[in-house]
């Protein structure tokens, strides 16, 4: 299971997003910020809250008892640099289906080396 500190920053690197940036929305420096995610400072309370608010997500996710957060749910917004997930699906959409299940299992292949 991923740690807070980690959830934070795959969060934040998944939207392209400086430390700056979460800092300054924060209100703090972004050497605390870095703290936080480097894991050489406790997170405090009011900041799960403020992130859980910022990236849309629950508190839960946030310290990781919920997992079904799925990221990205407007489908036209950027997901990864200027792709939206309309793109990534219709892309999708158009493999045929021997394609579609080789995807399937290099994802979950990808899945499966993150965690080892």
């Amino acid at each position: 299971m991923k740690e807070l500190r980690e959830i934070i920053r795959d969060l934040r690197e998944d939207r392209d997003l400086k430390q700056k940036t979460i800092a300054n929305y924060l209100g703090i420096s972004q050497q605390t910020y870095s703290n936080y995610e480097n894991g050489h400072r406790e997170i405090p309370t009011w900041v799960v809250v403020a992130l859980a608010q910022y990236y849309k997500v629950s508190t839960d996710y946030l310290l990781g008892t919920d997992t079904s957060y799925l990221g990205n749910t407007n489908l036209k917004n950027p997901y990864l640099e200027n792709i939206t997930m309309h793109d990534i699906i219709y892309d999708i959409q158009k493999l045929k289906r021997n394609e579609r299940r080789d995807l399937i299992k290099y994802i979950r292949f990808l899945r499966h080396s993150d965690n080892t």
